[in-house]
């Protein structure tokens, strides 16, 4: 008898949430027969047979030779970003992260977004300086070779663009993937020099409440940053996931400011100002400061409030059959730890807690899983994430009634509207095919 409830209690499941919500729990293996829910279809798990494995191709010749540097396999070709400027027209582009085919928490070099306003610059390193000067002491130029050998730390962290999730803002659901809804967001590991290592050293005058950094691409975007905020965790980036800055990332050198938006870790860094005001530069009073529905301007508000999205199941990504799934995707917070991940999987009607992965790091993702039964009939998927401050997601309505929306046409397109953090939602369908809804 003993032997029997144990065996029932391996395989049966335990639902917290309505449409098939299961305990987070039987993600360690308990609670749910994994194989059983795969059984059909080219990703079908099955019996395995007596005889021995037959030997493919692969199995049967030689590999080819070790490369320099090594890149994904050609049967991951399509696992690539999207360019909003595949004719290379010299204008602002970017090019979006594609996080319904990424698992992890940290970004591939290759794949984290990018956004340039004037191209991705050719810099030689060793021509490039940085300086800082202004309302300091002892105005100083630093080389990259100096720089390099000053002390580094190394800091996972996001960061994302002002502008991500803004064809959310549309007053109709736009129909795309996560990709080009979320995907100008993406993290990494960065190394570097702490900004207030060198601010130290270059000695600060206490009139000194702001800095100017500009970069050396072809339009000097500059933003005026808070001195507390380089003397608390900025940093001068020089290396990315171990390797040096990517070209697209700000080689040779970049700002990174944990938890404010995206154009504020501005890349190619050759100017640090220290000034009494903030510069109102072309880009802080007008390209990121929206007008809100009380006619006052978005302005100099940095950080990067709570957020999650799905990223799988999500639209693109057919359910083949009903059987068990896994939701799962990214929380991140401006201002720290991601504390708890909700989960629905009728429209916010009832909710079930996912399971954080470690690391759970401050001001970077955390991957979120939840165990979920598809029944085969319709479901409306959401996450909603709070950080350790209390600070929660908002849902659609609280956040349009403080934000507004747009009524421009649905589409794909530049929104001028920044910071968006409501809950996404992705509607499932008896076929098994998901779209993009408001719930």
């Amino acid at each position: 008898m003993a032997h029997g409830s144990e065996t029932n209690q391996l395989t049966e499941p335990e639902f917290v949430a309505g449409n098939g919500l299961l305990h987070r729990r039987a993600l360690l293996g308990r609670g749910i027969v994994f194989a059983g829910a795969v059984s059909t279809g080219l990703g079908a798990v099955t019996a395995a047979a007596a005889e021995p494995l037959s030997d493919a191709p692969w199995s049967l010749n030689v590999g080819t030779p070790i490369p320099a540097y090594q890149t994904p396999s050609r049967f991951e070709a399509h696992v690539v970003r999207t360019r909003d400027n595949p004719d290379n027209v010299p204008r602002n582009s970017r090019a979006r992260t594609p996080h319904q085919m990424l698992k992890g928490i940290i970004t591939p070099n290759g794949l984290h977004f990018t956004i340039c306003h004037g191209g991705v610059p050719d810099i030689d390193p060793a021509q490039h300086r940085l300086v800082i000067h202004g309302l300091v002491r002892r105005p100083l130029v630093y080389t990259v070779e100096a720089l390099d050998r000053y002390p580094m730390v190394s800091r996972i962290g996001f960061v994302e663009c002002g502008g991500n999730s803004a064809p959310l803002f549309s007053n109709q659901p736009i129909q795309a993937d996560v990709q080009a809804l979320h995907g100008l967001t993406s993290c990494s590991e960065w190394t570097g020099v702490l900004l207030s290592t060198l601010l130290e050293e270059t000695g600060i005058d206490p009139k000194a409440k702001w800095m100017i950094a500009e970069g050396a691409d072809s339009p000097h975007l500059s933003r005026s940053v808070p001195v507390a905020k380089g003397l608390d965790d900025a940093m001068i980036a020089m290396y990315q996931n171990g390797e040096r800055i990517q070209p697209g990332q700000g080689y040779p050198m970049r700002l990174w400011l944990p938890g404010y938006e995206g154009n504020m870790n501005v890349k190619y860094l050759r100017r640090i100002k220290l000034t009494e005001e903030p510069a109102m530069s072309y880009y802080e009073s007008r390209t990121y400061s929206q007008i809100l529905p009380n006619g006052k301007a978005y302005r100099f508000y940095f950080l990067q409030e709570v957020k999650s999205f799905i990223s799988s199941p999500s639209p693109g990504l057919k359910l083949k059959e009903p059987g068990y799934y896994e939701i799962t995707g990214v929380a991140y917070s401006g201002t720290g730890r991601i504390a708890k991940v909700m989960v629905s999987a009728d429209g916010g009607k009832s909710w079930g807690e996912a399971a954080l992965q470690a690391p759970i790091l401050p001001k970077a993702f955390t991957r979120f899983r939840m165990p979920w039964r598809w029944n085969g009939g319709p479901a409306i998927l959401q996450s909603r994430a709070w950080d350790e401050g209390g600070n929660a997601q908002p849902t659609r309505a609280q956040f349009v009634a403080l934000r507004g929306e747009t009524t421009k046409p649905p589409a794909v397109t530049d929104f001028p509207s920044q910071h968006f953090n409501a809950i996404t939602s992705w509607a499932v369908d008896a076929k098994g095919d998901l779209r993009h809804v408001y719930a």
